[in-house]
């Protein structure tokens, strides 16, 4: 089912909105919160904190897209599965208070299908980010982090695809469970090297696809 249904739902039930600025971060990793949020326009990434105190990031989202609805459905509060920090300019989000939404989702057979599809397709990507941490090494983890991000922001651009996104090796290291930038600075130039990537203006350009997809099928 597609999410405009969702966004429908919420416009019809009058959904507040707020509206958060770059960098800024909406929900904080095991912090108690009791609303439920709906990314209605931007880019939000999500992370959280491993034991040794490093950020790992989960993924990055577009609009439109639920943030989580992840934890019980019936507490009014809740603690939080996910750093939530925005990477666009801004992004405006609907905010509904955890109880109500699951109260729609009860009385909704059509939202309740949804939900479910949710689920699952939460499920399948969680399950193919571990595999990716598995069965990869440093450099393979790498490959697959940008053919997924190929998926969320790539552009055709003649002979390859430009990921039209500023990431830093940071981030991708985030992404990978890899513990330094300089690791990934390694990797993306060796990459560079085999003519696998380039790097303009400090985006990511794509030049052997087939090369990184190898890294994302088990």
């Amino acid at each position: 089912m597609n999410i405009e249904f969702l966004l429908e739902f919420l416009e019809k039930n009058n959904t507040d909105t707020i509206t958060r600025k770059h960098h800024s971060y909406l929900t904080f990793y095991g912090l108690e919160e009791q609303y439920t949020y709906v990314l209605k326009e931007g880019i939000i990434k999500t992370s959280i904190i491993l034991k040794d105190g490093r950020e790992f990031n989960v993924s990055y989202i577009c609009a439109p897209d639920i943030i989580s609805l992840l934890r019980d459905e019936v507490s009014a509060n809740t603690l939080s599965p996910f750093n939530v920090r925005i990477e666009s300019e801004e992004a405006v989000f609907y905010k509904i208070p955890r109880v109500t939404f699951w109260k729609y989702v009860n009385n909704d057979k059509k939202l309740q299908t949804y939900i479910k599809d949710y689920y699952r397709d939460k499920l399948l990507e969680c399950i193919d980010n571990q595999k990716m941490m598995i069965m990869n090494s440093k450099k393979g983890a790498v490959c697959a982090i940008l053919y997924k991000l190929i998926n969320i922001f790539g552009k055709q651009e003649k002979d390859r695809i430009v990921i039209d996104f500023l990431i830093t090796n940071d981030d991708i290291a985030g992404f990978c469970g890899i513990s330094t930038r300089n690791s990934v600075n390694r990797i993306l130039h060796e990459l560079k090297n085999e003519k696998v990537i380039d790097i303009v203006n400090n985006k990511i350009h794509i030049l052997d696809v087939e090369y990184i997809h190898s890294f994302t099928l088990y």
